[in-house]
């Protein structure tokens, strides 16, 4: 469940597009089976009932402390997932990261500049806590605008703790992660977890392994 305050100009959650109209059906997500909304006082809110996922989560936690040992099929469907999610037009009215912020945390928190950014339809949340072994992603309230390669940046940036199980990630996702395009998303996702390493734990721990990628990016 997700809320904003009522009357947002441009319908943060409720007046534009919901995910099950929005988002191809080529992205591997469990069924929706009904929208509420409602407002109380200031907030408007919003309440998504979804089928149960039919398989387990690949971690507890948002980043890998070892390699899950997914199959090749698994990065087949999450890339081909990817791939359907990036070539949806980029919703106008939802950001899931914005032009302002990245274009100030990047080179505040990474010391690399930001050029052209290639914008593209995102997920905006895709770590191990929010993918199954089906492969199905969960978690769609923060969808929206993200420059190219966010979802597959972070799902390489979460894995860092686990230098195999990144190897793989790069490896399986460098259909993305190579192109050009990508290096914004990878530059947001590094600058996300320096700037928040005080406040949130596994940012901490991420934060080490992030430098030394910087270092050689």
């Amino acid at each position: 469940m997700v809320c904003a305050e009522a009357g947002t100009e441009g319908g943060t959650l409720w007046n534009g597009p919901s995910t099950s109209r929005a988002l191809p059906a080529a992205v591997p997500r469990p069924d929706l089976f009904r929208i509420r909304d409602w407002t109380t006082g200031a907030y408007a809110y919003r309440a998504e009932l979804y089928a149960l996922a039919p398989d387990p989560m690949v971690s507890p936690r948002p980043v890998l402390d070892e390699d899950p040992g997914l199959p090749e099929t698994w990065w087949k469907e999450m890339l081909a997932a990817l791939d359907a999610l990036a070539a949806a037009p980029p919703p106008s009215e939802r950001e899931a990261v914005r032009e302002e912020y990245l274009r100030r945390v990047i080179p505040e928190f990474t010391g690399h500049q930001v050029d052209d950014v290639t914008w593209t339809t995102a997920h905006g949340d895709l770590h191990y806590g929010n993918v199954t072994r089906g492969p199905h992603i969960l978690d769609w309230e923060g969808w929206g605008r993200a420059p190219y390669g966010y979802d597959a940046a972070t799902l390489y940036v979460y894995a860092l703790l686990s230098p195999r199980a990144a190897a793989r990630v790069r490896t399986e996702l460098a259909p993305v992660l190579d192109r050009p395009e990508a290096r914004t998303g990878l530059l947001t996702v590094c600058a996300q977890v320096l700037q928040a390493q005080d406040r949130v734990d596994f940012y901490a721990e991420l934060a080490s392994p992030v430098r030394e990628h910087l270092a050689h990016l």
